[in-house]
């Protein structure tokens, strides 16, 4: 690709605005990512099992719905839910960033030994 065809495609309205969209689009990729870290707490590494996997309590700003759930889902074991809070099990570490990743969670944090919090369903 030459620069003239750039200059080309940003000297046209359309070009400007597919421009624009695109640049809007990795910006909002970038802060995903760069917010994730932020969401999960520190001592959630330190809770890992012997797999390498890690119960969760996920924090969402309003109660989740199925299609969080299901979201979940792709990440680990919807074990249940209470209030904003969702339960998941069995999360891998290397995961875990991706599922901070998701602009409705608000928290990543260990679940207690207790069993958790919430209630099946």
């Amino acid at each position: 690709m030459s620069m003239r065809w750039l200059a080309r495609v940003l000297a046209t309205r359309r070009g400007r605005i597919v421009a624009s969209l695109v640049l809007l689009y990795l910006l909002w990729q970038a802060w995903l990512t760069l917010d994730a870290p932020r969401k999960i707490a520190p001592d959630l590494v330190r809770t890992a099992s012997g797999r390498g996997t890690v119960d969760v309590l996920v924090t969402l700003p309003f109660p989740p719905e199925r299609f969080h759930i299901l979201t979940f889902q792709r990440y680990g074991r919807v074990s249940g839910t209470l209030g904003n809070t969702a339960e998941v099990r069995g999360v891998r570490l290397e995961v875990v960033r991706g599922l901070a990743r998701h602009y409705w969670v608000r928290r990543l944090e260990p679940m207690p030994d207790s069993g958790g919090t919430a209630s099946p369903g």
